[in-house]
């Protein structure tokens, strides 16, 4: 699987741009604020339908437009892939091999990407919210059916919340949104679980092999509600916390139970280095989950994903560095930087070099 071109009108600070990409690696040059990482987010939007750095898509109009359009051409298994987006401040429209898709989750399973960047090395140190972005991504690629529920259950959590700051919310009503909550909350739970199982598994071997064996990686599953291995089990333990919680919800107004309070566990050798880890052993901990992360597309697909590596190489010593690029050998990459020493060049695959400035891009 790989992009083969990519058309652009009016998003971020590329008025009009069509470039053809190598199916190996595809090196994007130039100084900050050109629009190195504008070019990997338009690549992105072809996978998940958004982008990696905005929740807001009217955000990578153009200034001073009114809508952008973007059209992602890709092959995989010999077969010709097209995902086009239009985008206004009233209006989204997406078309999957020229036919208009009604929900973005029919996008989902047609082009497989991964993205590496720095805010990715910061996924062991900060908030939980970026450690549960990390398992959403993945699970919302491979797991359609996980994308739904995630939809589902954030649109209830909000009427739920919505809800609890009225000045007198009713109890009956809100049991309504209890059992909706329980309903998508608890398979969330349980997909999650499954997802992190695997994932401790691959990033751990992946994390022996980057220290030689020195240092011991495990991911858990710290789960808000206690994980139950039946699903019926799961949504009673929900609704019972649920319960137990409702005098604390109303008095602060906000939902205290469920998936969005998850964290992930993240220990070498059984310290916790979201706390206690060096800056070395965090980094090389990311590296590992971003790595099995890519392994599992494979594992759970038969696909080789599609990686976007943006600005990450200058935050990884040689050390990392070459043992990424060992890894990726079979892996379509995109590496967005102001500058790569001739060594690293010199142990990439066959490819293409461009040269980014102010939104116009020429191959070398």
């Amino acid at each position: 699987m790989y992009i083969t071109q990519v058309e652009l009108q009016d998003f971020r600070n590329y008025e009009s741009l069509n470039i053809e990409f190598h199916p190996n690696v595809n090196l994007i040059l130039g100084k900050n604020a050109q629009g190195k990482t504008n070019l990997v987010e338009a690549i992105y939007l072809s996978s998940l339908g958004k982008s990696f750095r905005t929740s807001n898509d009217f955000e990578m109009i153009r200034f001073g437009k009114k809508f952008f359009r973007i059209k992602i051409e890709a092959e995989k298994n010999n077969e010709d892939i097209c995902v086009e987006m239009a985008v206004s401040k009233e209006s989204k429209a997406v078309k999957l091999n020229g036919h208009k898709i009604k929900k973005i989750s029919e996008l989902l399973e047609s082009i497989y990407i991964v993205v590496f960047s720095p805010e990715d090395l910061k996924i062991v140190k900060e908030e939980p919210e970026k450690r549960r972005k990390f398992i959403d991504r993945e699970l919302c690629q491979i797991r359609p059916v996980y994308f739904n529920n995630l939809s589902r259950y954030k649109k209830v959590l909000l009427q739920r919340n919505t809800m609890l700051k009225e000045n007198t919310p009713k109890v009956s009503l809100l049991e309504v949104w209890n059992q909706e909550l329980c309903e998508y909350g608890s398979k969330i739970i349980m997909q999650r679980a499954e997802f992190v199982k695997k994932i401790d598994k691959i990033s751990s071997e992946i994390h022996k092999n980057i220290t030689n064996g020195k240092e011991k990686l495990r991911i858990q599953y710290e789960s808000n509600v206690p994980f139950m291995k039946d699903l019926e089990e799961q949504k009673s333990l929900f609704l019972e916390k649920i319960h137990l919680n409702i005098e604390k919800d109303m008095l602060k107004r906000n939902t205290s139970v469920g998936p969005h309070r998850d964290d992930l566990k993240i220990t070498i050798n059984g310290i916790d280095i979201r706390k206690y880890g060096s800056q070395g052993q965090q980094r090389t901990a990311a590296l590992s989950l971003k790595l099995a992360e890519i392994m599992l597309i494979k594992e759970e697909t038969q696909e080789d994903c599609i990686l976007l590596l943006d600005d990450v190489l200058s935050e990884l010593d040689e050390e990392r560095q070459n043992y990424l690029i060992n890894s990726l050998s079979n892996v379509q990459l995109f590496i967005t930087s102001a500058e790569i020493s001739k060594k690293v060049q010199s142990t990439l695959p066959e490819g293409k070099t461009f040269y980014v400035e102010n939104g116009q891009v020429k191959e070398k």
